[in-house]
């Protein structure tokens, strides 16, 4: 058997991880991202904004990151916890002014709002999944993201019977 014993000074310590990709835009709209080790996808914007709609647009992709981050982290803190759970659907939304994105510096050129509902299918208590959802909104580094950016965030738990 091996005991492990680590003081206050070791678990300080920043544990750093990193990522990279590369992404390539060929004067358009639409950009080629590729991931490496998960291969490639792209953003785009729609054919009426001047896209070629081969893509969520960039800001799409952040909402769909937010959502996946949000499951990944639940996952982890119901892990934690001791939660067990079915699954989880996730509707998102998000409001822009574009009179940022146009060059008004006196409008930010980001969201404005995000809304997300997650329909977290358990058969665990409220009080549990409560406990789940505090845990996931503290740890997630997309949520804290885009609400230091100063985003309005609101999200809506639902327990779904299971």
């Amino acid at each position: 058997m091996t005991v492990r014993v680590e003081d206050a000074d070791a678990r300080s310590e920043p544990i750093i991880r990193g990522k990279s990709l590369t992404a390539v835009n060929e004067a358009t709209l639409r950009t080629v991202i590729d991931t490496g080790e998960f291969g490639t996808f792209v953003t785009d914007e729609p054919v009426p904004h001047g896209g070629t709609g081969e893509g969520p647009s960039p800001l799409q992709t952040v909402l769909g990151a937010l959502c996946g981050c949000e499951g990944v982290t639940f996952k982890r803190a119901a892990d934690d916890l001791g939660l067990d759970y079915e699954g989880i659907e996730f509707e998102a939304s998000y409001t822009i002014d574009i009179r940022g994105r146009k060059g008004d510096r006196t409008v930010r050129p980001h969201f404005q709002t995000i809304k997300v509902v997650a329909r977290v299918f358990t058969a665990a208590s409220q009080e549990d999944l409560r406990a789940v959802v505090e845990e996931t909104e503290a740890r997630c580094p997309v949520l804290s993201l885009v609400r230091d950016a100063g985003v309005d965030v609101t999200m809506v738990w639902q327990r779904e019977p299971v």
